[in-house]
């Protein structure tokens, strides 16, 4: 990177070269301060000399410019804020190694030139005041390229600072450089033979006219090219990584280093996909919480507090004896068994479509119907119940106890308009939670309700054989309860 920086400094002093031999060339033989001294031909071994020289220097500066930068951006370090600051003043250092390499050879060919008096000032000054702005604009236009991935990882995260033209201000300049100017000196070549002005009214304008027209047109095309590329190129970058983020990769970020139209387009992208990158984690963090279908029903239709009347069926599983096992193993050990039981539950419901509503210490509530709507609600919570029951045996030191009912519940949000919570609320809601509690001390540990049984499908219904009648706590009516079959069991009594 640092040898085509050194080019492209190089080549930006070369083209500044062209620009204004284009224009002092013509005025050779034509003017008043001419015409006692052959200009060209006295000092063209000085010139040359003097470009050389001035190649070599802005080459190797700017080699020796970029040096600290490339060291940290190479190694991939993050680079500090003097870094971070050395790598924004890179463009204004190399805009002032052109102009200085210029100015210096101007100073010493004026020097070595003493002799020839006043005759070399305008020759000479034209060519300081032409070929500066211009070898330090085609640098700023070369290099950028180069410049661009280092400017952008030195302003990663903040905000750019490179003041440079926009994007208007950049077509204008083309513009002027490679239309007005050139028209415009061919003009003023017209109007000064025509006055008798530095130009001898019978010289002719046949040569002239071409050399500035053969440098616009030789010059122009990659003046248009490098300011295009200077507007083309950032914006494909913002197109390729739009590209990126439609293809899930979020964390894709563009680089921003310029205080201009490109740079707040670069800036802009780099929040959106910021904005969308919170708004995906807190939507995950959201769908861990409540559940995916009710972070999507949410994300769909708002904080709202509505609800709906639905037939859904309500599985409710507690851990037995957790007190106890708080009180004997240790915290780590304790929380590894919560998460080992929690998670074969969370993947059966997940598997039937249910949803886990909430997590109650070492309890949980699914339910099924609720927020979609499903065919058979009280067929999956009954498949479930007796997945769960061959899963969880199979777990060391945890015993449980799961309860069934299925019935008519409100299912939505519940709370204040800051604050809400997606519940089920009903009595099967409640029958659910005391068949839990009786199913601890039962042999099968799972039980159900009618209702339940009553909703499944017969090739469900044909699992599950009926118990007996209780009263369940808070209630004043029985409930006929219902156990998986014996052969579900294994021969469980």
């Amino acid at each position: 990177m640092s040898i085509q920086y050194g080019i492209d400094l190089a080549l930006a002093y070369i083209v500044a070269v062209i620009d204004a031999a284009a224009i002092l060339i013509p005025l050779r033989g034509h003017t008043s301060v001419a015409a006692n001294v052959n200009f060209a031909e006295k000092n063209t071994a000085v010139v040359v000399a003097l470009v050389a020289l001035g190649i070599i220097s802005v080459a190797v500066a700017g080699v020796l410019s970029l040096a600290p930068t490339l060291r940290w951006y190479v190694a991939g370090d993050e680079p500090t804020l003097a870094q971070r600051k050395a790598a924004m003043k890179l463009v204004g250092r190399q805009s002032a190694i052109l102009l200085a390499a210029w100015g210096a050879a101007g100073a010493i060919f004026a020097l070595l030139n003493l002799a020839g008096g006043a005759q070399f000032l305008l020759p000479i000054l034209l060519g300081v005041l032409l070929g500066g702005p211009a070898a330090a604009g085609t640098g700023m236009l070369l290099a950028q390229r180069t410049l661009r991935p280092i400017i952008g990882a030195a302003t990663l995260g903040c905000e750019p600072q490179l003041a440079v033209p926009g994007v208007f201000a950049r077509l204008v300049l083309l513009w002027f450089l490679c239309s007005a100017l050139p028209i415009g000196v061919i003009a003023a070549l017209v109007v000064l033979r025509s006055y008798g002005w530095l130009i001898q009214k019978s010289a002719s304008l046949d040569v002239p006219i071409l050399v500035v027209s053969l440098a616009a047109l030789l010059l122009g095309l990659p003046t248009m090219i490098l300011t295009s590329r200077s507007i083309s190129d950032p914006v494909g970058e913002v197109v390729h990584a739009m590209a990126e983020v439609e293809h899930g990769r979020i964390d894709t970020y563009v680089g921003a280093y310029e205080r201009s139209q490109i740079g707040r387009l670069q800036t802009g992208f780099n929040r959106m996909v910021a904005g969308l990158a919170e708004r995906d984690r807190l939507r995950d963090l959201f769908g861990r919480h409540v559940g995916t279908d009710v972070a999507h029903r949410a994300i769909e239709e708002g904080a709202s507090l509505s609800g709906d009347v639905v037939e859904a069926a309500v599985l409710f599983i507690d851990l037995v004896g957790s007190t106890q096992l708080a009180e004997s193993r240790p915290p780590q050990e304790v929380a590894k068994v919560l998460n080992d039981f929690f998670r074969i539950v969370v993947d059966a419901v997940d598997e039937h479509h249910g949803l886990i509503n909430k997590f109650a210490g070492d309890a949980a509530l699914a339910v099924f119907g609720a927020p979609l709507r499903t065919s058979e609600p009280a067929s999956a919570a009954l498949a479930t119940a007796r997945e769960l029951g061959t899963e969880l045996r199979r777990l060391p030191i945890v015993d449980f106890g799961i309860g069934v009912s299925a019935g008519r519940v409100f299912a939505g949000n519940i709370g204040a308009e800051n604050r809400y919570e997606y519940t089920v609320i009903g009595d099967a809601v409640n029958e659910a939670g005391r068949l839990a509690d009786l199913a601890k001390t039962a042999d099968r540990r799972i039980l159900c309700s009618a209702a339940a049984i009553d909703r499944a499908d017969e090739a469900e219904r044909v699992q599950w054989a009926e118990c007996y009648s209780t009263v369940l706590r808070g209630r004043s009516e029985a409930t006929h309860v219902s156990a998986p079959a014996v052969s579900e069991q294994g021969g469980g009594g």
